[in-house]
């Protein structure tokens, strides 16, 4: 399965925007991880089409709140339907086990032992300021995060978290991932 892990970050949050919608966000820059090169691609707004070449390859996109957030807001940009490409979200998948969600540094930090880089209210900062290669680092270092988390899941079928001093594992059913390859297609490109 060639799977591409993928994170972006936005130039505004919520709070400036109308409703909870992430279509009303506007991107600054998106991370892309393909797992059959072993390449990573992150980029400006200005340079976003070039990754869809790289995300319309994909049996399956990867990310940490993808469904909700990422996918809808990368469509807005895009002129296929991104929805179209298989989508594994671990976070919904760690919802429908444990019931609840949890914050990507929170289960980096307990299944990786090692925390994010930064969060995302320092991307829009850093947005604002033009210090756009910080938002490149620190989103390409989320992809990182979400690729090994992935592939954590993947081989122990579960991934951890801390309640108070102890650390808990939460069983992700890891099954239905692997049966994400048979829609590698084109969903822009002229055929």
């Amino acid at each position: 399965m060639r799977y591409i892990v993928f994170d972006i970050e936005t130039q505004n949050i919520f709070d400036d925007v109308a409703r909870r919608d992430p279509t009303l966000l506007s991107i600054s820059v998106a991370s892309a991880y393909d797992s059959e090169t072993d390449t990573y691609h992150t980029v400006a707004i200005d340079e976003l089409s070039t990754l869809w070449p790289v995300f319309e390859k994909a049996d399956a996109l990867v990310g940490y709140n993808s469904n909700y957030f990422d996918i809808p807001l990368l469509n807005k940009y895009y002129p296929g339907d991104l929805t179209s490409i298989p989508s594994i979200d671990i976070l919904d998948s760690i919802k429908n086990s444990f019931g609840k969600r949890i914050r990507l540094d929170d289960v980096a930090s307990a299944t990786l032992g090692k925390k994010k880089s930064g969060h995302g209210l320092q991307a829009v900062e850093w947005w604002k300021k033009g210090e756009v290669e910080k938002i490149k680092k620190y989103c390409q270092m989320d992809v990182q995060v979400t690729k090994e988390i992935f592939e954590y899941a993947k081989k122990n079928g579960h991934v951890k978290y801390k309640e108070g001093l102890k650390v808990r594992e939460i069983a992700i059913d890891t099954s239905t991932w692997e049966d994400k390859n048979d829609s590698a297609l084109t969903f822009a490109l002229p055929f």
